[in-house]
């Protein structure tokens, strides 16, 4: 992971996640697909995480695949030699999804909000894992493409459950069949963006810390509900609302942040 991904924690529970593989513009190889997929196994587990900012070192977010690393087959076997994986694109071999899938669909797994930064190029994987995020800062400049079409595959790194819900039908058919490419303030306005930044990093950072210093019990069922809203019925979000509020309120950490702000303090929770 040391050669593609760092992880550098911050003050108040912060993860600092870059992609360093910066003389491929962090274009994604097998060891990149590891990497990324250890990182989101660590940040997993990391205790007192309260927040997690991806973004990529050098020119670029994530250029998309490592077309040096495409054999000479066509189809799914390229898709294989890129991740180096020996499973079928079918094996789930990482829940509900697959190895490659899951360096984009994994950060949704984090229990913490995931923020992404990113500038330069996120194309076809780069522009799924950019999508993985729970909040996205683009720069206006961010060339983004949805690109798999350009080399006859499809896009099979957990885009089409991300972008569901974010992106008009008609917009994603024609961005996919087209590969077109378009900027950050695009991205924006067709709802693959949260946020166009000029400093994506620094509005990102400064984002994850507002949001560390609330409750962060309240954060993670938050994030928990909202990640259900695609599939659940309104039954079952109405029960969610009262099963996670029965579990937070009048807990410790619930009655710090009542606390701190009433005497308008720095929060202190624990874990």
């Amino acid at each position: 992971m040391k050669d593609r991904v760092s992880i550098t924690m911050l003050d108040d529970g912060i993860a600092d996640v870059r992609f360093i593989r910066t003389d491929k513009m962090n274009a994604l190889d097998p060891a990149m697909f590891d990497g990324i997929n250890e990182a989101i196994a660590q940040l997993k587990e990391t205790k007192g995480l309260r927040a997690v900012v991806v973004s990529g070192e050098g020119r670029a977010f994530c250029a998309g695949l490592d077309l040096s690393s495409l054999g000479s087959d066509s189809g799914s076997e390229n898709s294989k030699s890129v991740t180096g994986s020996k499973n079928t694109l079918s094996d789930r071999t990482h829940g509900i999804a697959n190895r490659a899938q899951y360096v984009a669909w994994g950060w949704r797994e984090i229990p913490a909000p995931v923020i992404a930064a990113a500038h330069g190029v996120a194309f076809g994987g780069g522009f799924q894992i950019l999508s993985g995020a729970d909040i996205r800062f683009v720069h206006p400049d961010t060339r983004c493409a949805i690109m798999e079409l350009k080399w006859g595959l499809v896009p099979d790194m957990a885009g089409f459950p991300l972008w569901r819900g974010n992106v008009r039908d008609d917009v994603l058919r024609e961005l996919t069949y087209t590969n077109r490419i378009f900027n950050g303030t695009e991205a924006k306005e067709l709802g693959f963006a949260t946020h166009v930044s000029e400093n994506p990093l620094d509005d990102a950072m400064a984002l994850a810390k507002q949001i560390a210093n609330k409750n962060p019990d309240a954060i993670k069922a938050s994030k928990r509900i909202i990640s259900s809203m695609q599939d659940a019925t309104d039954a079952e979000l109405l029960m969610a609302e009262s099963v996670e509020q029965d579990k937070i309120i009048r807990t410790p950490n619930q009655m710090e942040a009542v606390f701190a702000e009433m005497q308008k303090r720095k929060p202190a929770f624990a874990d």
